[in-house]
């Protein structure tokens, strides 16, 4: 192996084994694009009497199964009658068991957003008061797991095969036909095909236990498989392996027959492989569009649409730059200066189109400025453009190695030609991050020496054969060297052909250790780096939260909780008095019911020390506000019963640490007064 080839296959290894190591670092729990933004009875709430139903209410519509939302009482056991239905809008209830018992019970949730992603979640609420439960309220692990990482890495694998296979094949068709031959160049776009059609089969067999237990054990249940494909990323799925063995045909054709073509008829086989390339490559690309992010939301009509036409120039852009790398490194054709100038013309246009279609899906997905600090997505794409950033400046390098060879080769004079080029365009991301094309070009001169080396070769071989036939036409022996011309040349032929190989390997040592290309080749690989770790980013945008969704749920989660608040905050003040008097020991509780600003319930019950009704003769309550200087508002409740008391529509005038004086009268002239603070409002 030559001496620079090593350090350039340590140098892909250890970027490769730094991006796997990235991704399944990253390849955690996925993050729900849809919220739980309301429920009924809402979390931590006391209601008097058992619900007859439990309300869900998400941030965006959800698919749901039978155990989608289970109800659990104290001791584990299940409540709810079965699979949850749409009451609605983004709600859904699933109905309980009639007559449940006092306690508190436990709600958990694994449902499925519009997007694809699990979403999965836990609460608690009680029947007449909390008590003790054997049931963790955790939430179920949802997308997690060593599924949850497979199922990560698949999504990463099929992106990958998808840029290979779309742009690698384009970039044959459209900039260097006759790379067709070059065996490198197949093996890539082969690998891309085999890489997205294996990782859409893992894909496949993992949905069920993905969005479900994401146990193993469920990746093969062939009833699980059956209802993931009656799924929307089921049938998005199926469609991308029919499409692949469509892919599999143009491939056949692309790398058999194409190169063979030859004028008119090959100009009409391209002219009909770029249709149905292109076609493939749409359909392809909608696999994704139509299962994920573009699909929900916001104007989905046209982000779908947006979506392919993006996925399109990615693969052309990066896709185009693998094949043009695997040419210049492994092909044993040489790469002419035309086919370079024609892919910087489709990197360039990528690059325009990348810049349209990122700027239209960033205000999509984020909706605010905000959203770039406050949301997980948001800080994903800051990492993109930081990235995409680091390859303009690396492109920026490799142009300038470009101008450099340039001058060098047309400084040089004699019988060079261009021998082949290299070209590279840079992405700006979906972030509408301004942009121009870059592109690396490398000349290296190719001496005729050895053609020369060739023809004076064969030249003393021929000259003998035909010395020889001379020789028979005027009367030598005619046979007696049978063939020794013929056999002179074959052996001229191959000692040229030697020559000619050992000047093509002195000539490649040489161009290899030129510190110029050296540098060129170094540039351009770490654009390479950059491009895959970017891909890496790229991917795990498509599994988190976007932005806008994120910033409105937790706007959503945050009224929802204020009017739970407002609804259902309760207060109770337990207070121990004693008048003095004979039989003047006993308990007041006050329950103030919402326990808001504005009007509230409000009851008193007095009990005596063993817990019977203690029917005394008068009880007053006082409310005190004093860091506002409010108070003491004096309030009469009514007497209902022995030991209870009442009072409607008692008006707390504003939020605050509130006292409550009770004074509590159990003869004549035995009275004492009793306070506590409570937070009201």
């Amino acid at each position: 192996m030559p001496t620079t080839i090593a350090p350039r296959i340590r140098t892909l290894v250890l970027l490769l084994l730094a991006v796997t190591g990235a991704l399944l670092a990253g390849a955690g729990q996925a993050f729900a694009h849809a919220a739980l933004t309301g429920s009924d009875p809402a979390q931590g709430t006391v209601v008097e009497k058992a619900p007859a139903q439990v309300s869900l209410t998400f941030s965006e519509q959800v698919s749901t199964g039978a155990d989608s939302v289970r109800v659990l009482d104290p001791k584990g056991r299940r409540v709810d009658t079965g699979e949850p239905s749409a009451l609605g809008g983004t709600t859904y209830a699933v109905r309980l068991h009639a007559g449940l018992p006092d306690g508190t019970y436990t709600v958990t949730y694994q449902v499925v957003s519009a997007d694809s992603h699990p979403v999965a979640g836990a609460y608690t609420f009680s029947i007449g008061a909390p008590s003790a439960t054997s049931v963790s309220a955790t939430a179920r692990e949802a997308g997690g797991g060593v599924v949850g990482r497979l199922y990560g890495f698949g999504r990463y694998l099929s992106y990958a095969g998808f840029i290979v296979l779309a742009g690698g094949a384009a970039f044959v068709l459209g900039c260097w036909p006759g790379g067709a031959g070059v065996r490198a160049v197949q093996r890539l776009v082969v690998s891309g095909w085999l890489a997205l059609t294996s990782a859409t089969l893992l894909l496949l067999l993992l949905r069920g236990s993905y969005t479900g237990s994401g146990g193993i054990g469920d990746v093969f249940d062939l009833d699980l498989l059956g209802q993931v494909l009656q799924t929307k990323p089921g049938a998005a799925l199926v469609s991308r392996l029919l499409l692949l063995a469509a892919a599999a045909l143009f491939i056949a054709v692309l790398f058999g027959a194409y190169d063979k073509r030859e004028g008119e008829e090959k100009r009409d086989l391209t002219f009909g492989l770029a249709i149905g390339g292109t076609v493939v490559a749409a359909g392809l690309a909608a696999s994704w569009a139509m299962a994920e992010h573009a699909s929900t939301g916001l104007q989905p009509g046209i982000a779908m649409p947006v979506d392919v036409v993006h996925l399109l120039a990615v693969a052309g852009w990066l896709g185009g730059l693998c094949a043009l790398l695997v040419a210049l490194y492994r092909g044993d054709t040489p790469v002419e200066a035309s086919v370079v100038r024609r892919f910087s013309r489709v990197a360039f246009g990528s690059v325009v189109t990348l810049v349209a279609t990122g700027v239209y899906q960033s205000w999509r997905q984020l909706g605010s400025w905000s959203a770039f600090a406050e949301t997980r997505y948001g800080q994903l794409l800051l990492v993109k453009i930081g990235l995409v950033a680091l390859l303009v400046g690396v492109a920026w390098i490799s142009r300038r190695w470009t101008s450099r060879l340039e001058e060098t080769a047309g400084a040089g004079a004699g019988n060079a030609e261009t021998a082949s080029a290299e070209t590279t365009a840079t992405e700006t991301g979906d972030t509408g991050a301004a942009t121009a094309e870059t592109a690396s070009a490398e000349t290296a001169s190719v001496e005729t020496a050895g053609a020369g080396a060739a023809g004076a070769a064969a030249k003393p071989g021929a000259e003998k054969a035909s010395g020889s036939a001379a020789g028979s036409g005027s009367g030598s022996v005619a046979g007696s060297v049978p063939g020794d011309g013929t056999e002179d040349a074959e052996r001229a032929v191959q000692l040229a052909r030697q020559r000619a190989a050992v000047d093509a390997t002195r000539q490649k040592r040489l161009r290899d250790a030129d510190p110029l290309r050296l540098g060129l080749r170094r540039s351009v690989l770490a654009e390479a780096g950059v491009a895959v770790v970017l891909l890496v980013v790229t991917t795990a945008l498509t599994s988190t939260e976007p932005g806008r969704t994120e910033q409105a749920a937790k706007a959503a989660t945050a009224a929802a909780s204020s009017s739970s608040s407002d609804t259902s905050g309760a207060v109770t003040l337990d207070m121990s008095f004693d008048t003095g008097g004979t039989d003047g020991k006993g308990v007041v509780s006050v329950d103030i019911d919402p326990a808001r600003t504005g009007a509230n319930e409000m009851h008193v019950y007095v009990t005596r020390p063993n817990g019977r009704a203690f029917d005394v003769p008068e009880v007053k309550v006082a409310f005190t506000l004093e860091s506002k200087k409010i108070g003491p508002l004096p309030v009469t409740p009514d007497h209902i019963t022995t030991g209870h008391w009442s009072a409607n529509a008692v008006q707390i005038p504003m939020a605050g640490e509130w006292q409550v004086a009770v004074t509590v009268r159990t003869s004549d002239i035995d009275q004492v007064t009793v306070s506590k603070n409570a937070q009201i409002g």
